[in-house]
């Protein structure tokens, strides 16, 4: 399938849902796919010879060929089967023993060269080097599959893979090397793990990929890419098609969690459900008891609250930041005042002459649609010689390019709406343009209506490095407070999610004489698999770290300035708060040496999930094993040793609220760490004790703090946000962010 321009912008697409294949007499059109869980604790397995036996045992005996109706049988992310059923014949299944719940699959959506420099990572020196970049770690990548012959593949000078290492590779065995050690995909719709997309390639390269030299796209943001862990190993499971079946994901996490990965790459994601019903989550749980990481994009759904996906608190939510490049294009207008934008299309010989500016929305107004600079409302306009003001929706910002360029424009300026306020993309456009914020473009049209003769040119400034003001949260990126269990703060951290560069299948420029092919775009599917590199550089730097003690390690260190050292914006340039930055901006080199880790077992959950008020058996499918909530009390979801605070204070809620944490010394044996509070307004927030000692035979200690409301907020309703520190001299200081919701 040819790859269409409009993929340069955000990955957020919209996909259809299409009936797979069943293989008896039944009528195709009423199945569904369902993901059933089974309960193997009570031993009706054991009159079965295989798991897959007693999986077909479940389908109603009028099911002629009942193994071919399962599309797949679950081992590691939980016991049960996906299969293609009726509603009747569900219905006939509920009464089997062991039959737990049967629910239609969701269909989930996707959600550098110079990325890992701005985190701080540099060749031959530091952490960077320190890390072996990843040397030994493999990161399982769930996505659209992969290009396999591109150089960010190539495994000059990687080792071979680890002794545990079980997978395979399902592409000719020669595609596969020590940098790519395994590639499946699965059956339907699909024979091959090659990306048709390049949705896949990108997140890969971006986690892993090689250091590729001369890497650029139109020669912008020339320079040598890389992965953030180009030293560890790459495993693609190709789940995504025109869709992403949730079946097909749990069947690729189970086959993951079995072939041995350290690191699940995940950007993809769907709406928020309570634990028990998310097989996403309940796949990760079981990866996480395994000691794999699971990394996962927080969704596109910003700016605005409770947008968050993938926000199981054993999951590594990630958000999107900007950083500090960009590919400018500048619009200079008839009246002297220059607005800056970007685009990644950046022509040398366009001319610095004023040419005539029109406001597409003005050319006809009895049609709504032709401010958008819509094909067909542009079908019949005669735009020679102009250059025209379209306005971001309805398409995607290339096609509208294609249909201002179809119509004889000679440039365009296109409008971001404003949900993205001053937020743009570089996108590869087909004519002279520049994307420009909202209030740039009401500068513009204010122009605009000022003159009978308005005039505008675009001046083309090529990569531009050193703003200031990075990183910013993007305003697509998906926003707290956690809809499942908002005792969490998610996101977790924010990292590179905007015109990111990284490996692409084909030219965007259509030259074909190369396959060192790169594209730039954005979206928490980019920020994703960031963190995912720095999980596996930790992870080779310290192989004994759990997934909790990595998560705690990147979020306590993360930075909450920008380059300016001012605090981290959001979009509109005001300071973002926490349910947007979560713990704030990645910073791998300090996330190596945090100081102190919040450390969580698997079966510290279990009272976390009893306190979410879950019944023993919704307890017992997310743990994979019996459970009774009666034995130990349940608690609060703030009392969880998670590295942040999000709190509650409401009628429902006691004014004081108290909870403990216990923290793990991983830097100097012997050392003192004094506590530094800076509380949310209105909030009381006391510390006891005040000092940590820690000593080499006493690595583990607690502290309890103390929330209370305050009169001067009673009234109030909103967020509000405050953090407390653990210092210890100038060399640690491990941060720990306060999320307060007042109702």
């Amino acid at each position: 399938m040819g790859l269409k321009h409009f993929f340069t912008l955000i990955c957020i697409l919209n996909l259809h849902l299409l009936h797979t294949f069943a293989d008896d007499s039944t009528n195709t059109s009423t199945l569904e796919t369902y993901i059933i869980h089974v309960d193997v604790n009570l031993g009706f397995f054991a009159r079965f010879k295989d798991l897959e036996s007693w999986y077909t045992s479940f389908l109603p005996t009028s099911i002629s060929n009942g193994q071919r109706r399962i599309v797949y049988s679950y081992r590691n992310v939980f016991k049960g089967f996906a299969a293609r059923l009726s509603a009747d014949e569900v219905k006939a299944m509920e009464s089997n023993p062991g039959f737990i719940s049967a629910e239609p699959e969701w269909k989930l959506d996707m959600h550098t060269t110079h990325s890992p420099n701005f985190l701080g990572l540099n060749q031959n020196m530091g952490f960077w080097q320190g890390s072996n970049y990843g040397k030994g770690v493999i990161i399982g990548v769930l996505d659209t599959g992969i290009f396999p012959s591109h150089p960010s593949f190539s495994d000059e000078g990687m080792p071979p893979p680890p002794a545990k290492w079980k997978g395979k590779c399902e592409f000719n065995p020669t595609a596969c090397n020590n940098k790519l050690i395994g590639a499946r995909y699965f059956k339907f719709f699909d024979d091959s793990p090659f990306d048709d997309y390049g949705h896949g390639t990108h997140t890969a390269s971006t986690a892993a990929g090689s250091f590729v030299a001369g890497a650029n796209v139109f020669g912008n943001a020339n320079g040598t890419a890389s992965g953030i862990a180009p030293m560890a190993h790459i495993a693609i499971y190709k789940v995504c098609f025109f869709f992403c079946p949730e079946s097909t994901i749990l069947a690729a996490m189970d086959v993951a969690i079995e072939d041995g990965v350290d690191i699940l790459s995940i950007s993809l994601g769907g709406p928020s459900r309570d634990f028990y019903l998310d097989n996403f989550a309940l796949g990760a749980f079981s990866a996480m008891k395994k000691g794999i990481l699971v990394s996962c994009s927080a969704g596109n759904g910003g700016p605005f609250y409770f947008s968050t996906e993938n926000e199981a608190l054993w999951i590594l939510t990630v958000g999107a930041s900007t950083i500090d490049r960009k590919i400018r294009a500048t619009a200079l207008l008839g009246n002297n005042i220059s607005v800056d934008g970007e685009t990644l299309f950046q022509p040398s010989d366009f001319s610095s002459t004023l040419l005539p500016l029109v406001y597409a929305g003005s050319l006809n107004t009895s049609d709504p649609d032709i401010q958008y600079c819509t094909r067909a409302s542009l079908n019949k306009t005669d735009l020679r010689g102009m250059i025209v003001v379209c306005e971001m929706g309805l398409g995607v910002g290339v096609s509208k390019g294609v249909a201002v360029k179809n119509a004889g424009g000679a440039g365009m300026i296109l409008v971001y709406s404003q949900r993205y306020a001053n937020m743009t993309f570089s996108e590869a456009h087909v004519l002279p343009a520049a994307d420009v914020g909202y209030a740039d473009g009401l500068k513009i049209k204010t122009y605009i209506n000022s003159t009978a003769t308005p005039m505008a040119t675009i001046l083309f400034k090529g990569t531009i490095i050193g703003d200031n003001r990075a990183p910013i949260v993007a305003a697509f990126s998906s926003r707290g407070p956690s809809s499942a269990s908002p005792g969490i703060l998610k996101p977790d951290i924010i990292g590179p999610g905007v015109n990111i560069l990284a490996a692409w299948p084909v030219s965007v420029e259509n030259n074909t004489n190369t396959n060192a092919t790169f594209n730039i775009i954005s979206g928490t599917s980019m920020s994703c698999p960031h963190l995912s590199g720095v999980a596996a550089l930790l992870k080779s730097a310290h192989p004994d770290w759990s997934p909790a003690a990595i998560k705690s390690a990147i979020m306590t260190t993360a930075d909450i300035v920008n380059l300016a050292q001012n605090p981290i914006e959001d979009e509109r340039f005001v300071p973002a708060a926490l349910f947007a930055t979560g713990s704030g901006h990645v910073n791998p080199s300090r996330a190596n040496d945090p100081g102190l880790i919040y450390d969580l077992k698997s079966e510290d959950y279990f009272p976390y999930l009893c306190g979410l008020n879950y019944t023993n058996l919704q307890v017992s499918i997310i743990m994979q094993k019996k459970v009774d909530c009666s034995v130990e009390a349940g608690i609060s979801e703030a009392q969880l040793n998670y590295p942040s605070f999000a709190i509650t204070f409401g009628p429902l809620q006691p004014i004081t609220q108290t909870y403990t944490r216990t923290v793990t010394n991983v830097g100097e044996p012997v050392s003192s760490y004094v506590v530094e509070i800076v509380p949310p307004p209105g909030i009381s927030v006391v510390v006891e004790p005040t000092t940590l000692d820690f000593t080499e035979a006493n690595p583990i200690l607690q502290y309890q703090v103390m929330f209370t409301r305050l009169d001067s907020t009673t009234n109030d309703t909103g967020y509000i946000q405050g953090y407390l520190k653990w210092n210890s001299g100038s060399k640690y200081s491990v941060r720990t962010p306060i999320a307060v919701i007042l109702r």
